[in-house]
């Protein structure tokens, strides 16, 4: 993996431009938050040539509002230089490792896009947990299973993204789901 600082919106285009799978970090010196996520990023550990990105709005002034970045830190997954997904706050190694290596996954033909990375928080003996797991391998969605009842820290994470104690929760390309939402889900997914 290799981490590179950006000093203007013109140098990461010219540098991500050509990047099927690259990222962005938005983050702010000395915010405890920021600094939480950029050692986390560079603690991962990843056997790739990936590259990210760092841009410190304290420097940088013209990056964040291209991609719509309002609150700091922004972790953002690039196709080309354009954003496919959004993660915010600071997460744990492990869930930077998972981003990085995770590859997408076809959906089908030619025309249906590639899916999201999923990760599902859950219990061994939450109900709707299982109902979750099922639905997911029904569609042939490809997803993480994290067991918040044996990882405390991703237990806190969790609690810490949507605000609720509650299993499941599911995070789809950024996007928090508390409790089992089919028609959110599917949204998402592309599940007709």
């Amino acid at each position: 993996m290799e981490i590179l600082e950006i000093d203007s919106l013109k140098k990461l285009k010219e540098l991500s431009g050509t990047e099927e799978r690259a990222f962005l970090l938005i983050f702010k010196s000395g915010h405890d938050q920021s600094m939480c996520a950029l050692e986390n990023i560079a603690a991962a550990k990843v056997n790739s040539d990936i590259k990210v990105f760092t841009v410190d709005v304290k420097s940088v002034r013209d990056v964040h509002p291209a991609y719509g970045v309002t609150s700091v830190p922004t972790f953002i997954e690039l196709n080309k230089g354009n954003a496919v997904n959004t993660y915010k706050g600071c997460h744990q190694s492990g869930f930077f490792e998972n981003i990085f290596t995770q590859s997408t996954v076809e959906l089908g033909g030619d025309d249906k896009p590639a899916q999201k990375p999923v990760i599902l928080y859950s219990t061994p003996t939450c109900s709707w947990c299982r109902t979750i797991k099922d639905y997911f391998r029904k569609n042939n969605i490809k997803f993480r299973d994290i067991d918040v009842s044996r990882d405390q820290k991703a237990a806190e994470e969790m609690v810490k993204r949507s605000g609720q104690q509650g299993v499941p929760q599911t995070l789809i390309g950024g996007q928090v789901i508390v409790g089992f939402d089919k028609a959110r889900i599917d949204q998402l997914l592309n599940i007709n």
